[in-house]
């Protein structure tokens, strides 16, 4: 910390000396209008020609903009029940209406001076780049805090090829992926402070309990951020106490507004594992207290005195947890059905592991891993060498576990993606200063080109490709690469005939059912969302049984309408596996006497199916 204390006081005394560009620049809030203002040119160039929706390409985008919608229509703020998704009665979704909030704001605003569609069009691309000008301000302040302004204007400059190069900043990209990368950036923005500022800490501590309440995929990074904070209370003792209460504080107050705020009373009592509820609320509020108890009762004692009061602290957590919440010890997944994970969750990409990824694409491996494995290797390195210890301990604490979910579901290697920039940037201003001290020495600057490519993960994306490319006919390629429903039978204009239909039951395929609930007013059995068990199971025995088997699902369910799409992958593959069910039917063209073919639509590849009254 030392070493990067004095990095930026040298900084800071060559200022002076600069143009007045430069010294323009050298601050951050000039730097984040600079680079801001060119990665949104980027982006805006990138993306908007030929775009022909403002809505992001995931599913979760989609479903987002319904919970918003539905929101902004008069449904209570505590009811997160999606009406018009699986079987009768909806199903509760366990998203956050802190990010429901401001993107519905945004919405109003832009009510109030242009059409409606035009008024959503305006706030989808306005949050993710609201988001993306934030989180170059977090990591130009955390590269300024760990090496100075030269270390801030590197950090910044990666941050914008990352925000150009992946998908969670785009426009019209307002699931809560963005919010959570950004919350973690603070997080490590404020545990990397040098001077281990109290207001820092606080920073941080609200920023782990926004993260809970968003979305609690991120509670193995908290739970890392939180150990970090008692790990440095044990190290340091009384020098660190004021910061360590300070994040206590912090982290309490803002897991009670988040729960009484987005958890309605009645379930109150409710342990899900999920999402926000009393498990997470009560987990982190006796950690917090136990460490907030801790910094008072052993802080002027000896280290070992310390670590003992942190581990009764850790016994303290571990019976809440196996009181409040002993089935949060698993996966949250691990209740699904097999059906379900077999035919569905084991196909989605995004689900899958390093391992399931080696082997069905290897050339995108390095693409997900590669700058993250590296940098984590550097801040080992680091240690070892006793360089800056502690920043580089927490930086490569962060990593680790980043690391180590996005091992288990690749979905999460944007984490160490974008958290390795920040060591791997001072890494490269450190190459550059002994390249430029030296400018005859071509290793030198040979290692410094190899490194800036290094520390971009599209750059490991293309070198996984462009190597995969002697074997491509060797690979075992994912069944969803081969066959995805296009927009002849997803966009507005392939669901305007299913769109004009009095508004019933629709059974499809999982991955259309976004797509229906935003441009049709009917119910939609299946969508790829795992609270929605019954509703996905249902389809599935439809599409797999035989027919007559098939009608009594149908009729169970009071489904309407069958929306069948040939080209997608999941009715591809259940007539494959059951040659004898409605989907290959179907497929043949044999079209069950209880169904009534509709006429084709122009511009639309969905073929309808309306299920027959029952004759009594």
């Amino acid at each position: 910390m030392a070493n990067a204390a004095l990095t930026t006081e040298t900084a800071g005394r060559g200022a002076a000396s600069r143009p007045a560009s430069g010294r323009l620049l050298a601050q951050l809030r000039f730097a984040v209008v600079f680079y801001g203002i060119i990665t949104m040119l980027v982006l805006a160039a990138l993306n908007l020609p030929g775009s022909h929706d403002y809505v992001g390409a995931d599913n979760d985008d989609v479903t987002r903009l319904i919970e918003v919608r539905d929101l902004l229509a008069g449904q209570n703020w505590f009811d997160m029940q999606q009406y018009r998704l699986g079987l009768e009665g909806g199903t509760p979704m366990h998203w956050s209406r802190l990010v429901d909030l401001p993107i519905a704001n945004l919405i109003s605003f832009f009510d109030l001076f242009l059409p409606h569609t035009a008024a959503e069009a305006a706030a989808l691309a306005a949050w993710p780049m609201g988001l993306a000008v934030a989180l170059l301000f977090v990591m130009g302040l955390a590269g300024r805090r760990i090496g100075g302004t030269a270390v801030m204007h590197a950090a910044m400059g990666l941050t914008a090829i990352y925000l150009i190069t992946s998908n969670r900043f785009l426009p019209g990209a307002i699931d809560h992926h963005n919010v959570q990368l950004l919350l973690m950036t603070i997080i490590a923005a404020m545990l990397v402070d040098p001077e281990r500022r109290p207001a820092s800490f606080a920073i941080a501590g609200l920023a782990v309990a926004l993260a809970i309440a968003v979305g609690v995929e991120t509670v193995p990074h908290v739970a890392v951020a939180c150990l970090i904070v008692a790990g440095l209370w044990a190290w340091h003792g009384a020098d660190i106490a004021r910061p360590t209460r300070a994040f206590c504080i912090a982290l309490v107050i803002g897991m009670s507004v988040a729960f009484f705020s987005t958890v309605p009373p009645s379930l109150y009592g409710l342990v899900t594992c999920d999402s926000l509820s009393l498990g997470f609320y009560g987990l982190t509020s006796v950690g917090a207290t136990m460490l907030f108890a801790s910094t008072f009762a052993a802080n002027g004692f000896s280290m070992p005195v310390r670590l003992a009061a942190l581990g009764a602290s850790g016994i303290m957590v571990l019976s809440a947890l196996v009181t409040l919440a002993p089935q949060c010890l698993g996966n949250p997944l691990s209740d699904l059905d097999p059906m379900i994970v077999n035919l569905w969750l084991a196909n989605v990409s995004e689900a899958q592991s390093l391992f399931q990824l080696t082997r069905l694409d290897p050339g995108s491996v390095g693409g997900f891993y590669g700058t993250g494995i590296f940098a984590l290797f550097v801040c080992a390195f680091r240690i070892w060498r006793r360089d800056r210890v502690e920043m580089h301990a927490v930086l490569g604490a962060l990593l680790l576990v980043s690391v180590a979910v996005a091992i288990f579901q690749v979905r999460g290697a944007a984490f160490p993606n974008l958290l390795a920039i920040l060591p791997l940037a001072l890494l490269l201003m450190e190459i550059r200063r002994i390249a430029n001290a030296d400018p005859e020495n071509m290793g030198a600057g040979f290692v410094y080109i190899v490194m800036a490519f290094l520390c971009v993960p599209s750059a490991w994306a293309l070198g996984g490709v462009l190597g995969a490319q002697g074997v491509k006919g060797l690979v075992e390629r994912s069944p969803f690469a081969e066959a995805k429903p296009g927009p002849r039978c997803m966009s507005q204009t392939a669901l305007a005939q299913l769109s004009a239909l009095e508004p019933g039951v629709v059974a499809s395929s999982i991955e259309l059912g976004a797509a229906m609930l935003r441009f049709t007013p009917h119910r939609i059995l299946s969508a790829p969302y795992h609270r929605n068990q019954g509703g996905i199971l249902t389809e599935m025995y439809i599409g797999l049984s035989n027919p007559q088997q098939a009608q009594s699902f149908l009729r169970g369910a009071g489904v309407t309408v069958i929306a069948y799409c040939p080209g997608d992958w999941q009715t591809q593959h259940f007539a494959e596996l059951e040659p004898q069910g409605l989907y290959a039917d179907l497929a043949r063209g044999k079209i069950p006497a209880y169904l009534e073919a509709l006429p084709a639509a122009e511009g639309s590849d969905l073929l309808l199916y309306r299920v027959r009254p029952e004759e009594k």
